[in-house]
């Protein structure tokens, strides 16, 4: 008889998925609503998109307890910033600042896929896409999490002047309107919906312009 012993995990993947479309004077961050493990559904209306500044927003999807725990992390330093420098932290200190962490965490990491978007100093557009031990990048648009294999190669089509596809690099913002961003983001989540079992329920966009900050949440399918 084959000796049997319990694998324990001190990690899970609760999926979703996680975009980015960074544009000349605005920045499009989507997630869907789903909260998995295994084929169980535990909740159908959970946020991964996290406000950590008024210029930069985290969307992350892999295991939300680790998620949190990041959250909360970069609420504290990002606290203790605006204590030190009377101001909110830039998007791209923010990207730095999450690569930080992640990498002091790289022996027992974060299970955590990131992707952040916001505006920089000049106010144009800028998503910073993560591993998982904080190598980071700056582009024109990101896909993280359970959908990213399907939701990657149509922005990669769609998207052609900012595509890592080109060489050398031509853009590193979307020749896109905030509204047809907008529309893509939804076309794509449609799409993936129908292919990603941890991915549905309910789209919810956060767009950031020089205005501020606004929701738009979209019904997606939930079988």
């Amino acid at each position: 008889m084959t000796k049997q012993q319990a694998n324990w995990s001190p990690y899970d993947n609760n999926g979703g998925s996680c975009v980015a479309i960074a544009g000349a004077d605005y920045c499009v961050i989507a997630a869907d609503t789903r909260l998995s493990t295994g084929y169980n559904i535990l909740t159908r209306d959970y946020s991964k998109i996290c406000k950590l500044a008024d210029k930069a927003v985290l969307a992350s999807s892999g295991f939300q307890a680790d998620v949190k725990a990041l959250q909360k992390a970069l609420s504290a330093r990002h606290l203790i910033y605006q204590h030190q420098h009377n101001k909110q932290m830039s998007c791209p200190a923010m990207a730095q600042l999450l690569s930080n962490t992640l990498y002091y965490k790289r022996f027992f990491p974060y299970y955590a896929f990131n992707v952040l978007g916001g505006l920089d100093s000049e106010g144009k557009g800028c998503v910073f896409t993560y591993d998982a031990v904080g190598s980071y990048e700056r582009v024109g648009y990101s896909a993280q999490g359970s959908g990213s294999t399907l939701i990657t190669p149509f922005l990669d089509n769609q998207l052609k002047s900012p595509s890592p596809l080109l060489l050398p690099a031509q853009d590193s913002s979307t020749p896109l309107s905030e509204a047809e961003a907008i529309d893509l983001v939804k076309t794509v989540f449609a799409s993936a919906t129908e292919r990603d079992i941890y991915t549905g329920d309910k789209l919810e966009i956060v767009v950031l312009n020089a205005d501020g900050l606004r929701r738009e949440y979209m019904n997606l399918r939930e079988d």
